[in-house]
């Protein structure tokens, strides 16, 4: 079968919201659909979420569907993204959890990478499994029931994960992958193995892109003010 078309008919979900990290989500549904996916961006508002390459403003991308609209039912898997921002935004959303946790128990595949697997650990579902996500947030992994390898990717179950950006060449062909076979139950097991230890300094990649990065104009920052101010003044606050 031409890998253009393992994944023709399949309907994959990509959970994410603004702060996405770019190549992240790109990569990775370009993949989907030239595998011959249909694939819909599920985000926690309605128009377009903004991506970031690490701590820069990068590409918009259209939202298809709100968390609300979205159901397990209707999808053949879920694909969530990470970056520093958008799973921090995931996972303090309720109906955002939910889904995860749909999607998890469903036994449908859940793929994720970097720090997309802080969704999975604040929708209660990482207890038993084993996985890998950017080093810096293992040891919230480990807090939440997981054991967790620094592998380029792991694939436990119905639960496929991977570092970061650096995996990708590994990454994408293990999520097409996983959407191309059936569900798997969503298992976790008694006898995982001993997570690998925490590394000893961040990437120097991260730290250097935050300490080169361009000053904000004053323009900018009083963007940044008007905008905190108008959601303080919001009558549902």
């Amino acid at each position: 079968m031409s890998s253009r078309r393992t994944l023709k008919g399949r309907r994959i979900a990509v959970l994410a919201a603004d702060g996405f990290e770019k190549v992240e989500l790109t990569v990775p549904v370009h993949a989907l659909r030239a595998a011959g996916a249909k694939v819909d961006v599920v985000s926690l508002r309605k128009g377009r979420i903004r991506g970031l390459n690490l701590n820069l403003p990068a590409k918009r991308v259209r939202v298809d569907r709100t968390v609300e609209q979205a159901g397990v039912g209707e999808y053949d898997g879920l694909l969530v993204p990470g970056g520093f921002i958008n799973p921090d935004l995931l996972r303090q959303s309720a109906p955002a959890r939910a889904l995860v946790r749909a999607f998890v128990e469903s036994g449908k595949p859940v793929v994720t990478l970097c720090h997309g697997p802080w969704v999975l650990a604040s929708a209660g579902v990482l207890q038993g499994r084993t996985l890998t996500s950017w080093a810096g947030i293992r040891d919230d992994v480990v807090n939440a029931g997981a054991t967790w390898l620094d592998q380029e990717v792991v694939r436990e179950g119905n639960l496929t994960t991977s570092r970061g950006p650096q995996d990708m060449a590994a990454f994408v062909p293990a999520m097409l992958g996983a959407f191309a076979d059936a569900p798997h139950s969503a298992t976790s097991s008694d006898s995982a193995p001993r997570s690998d230890p925490q590394r000893s300094s961040p990437p120097e990649l991260v730290t250097a892109a935050t300490r080169w990065s361009p000053k904000l104009s004053t323009v900018a920052l009083a963007g940044v003010g008007l905008a905190a101010l108008a959601g303080r003044m919001r009558p549902d606050r």
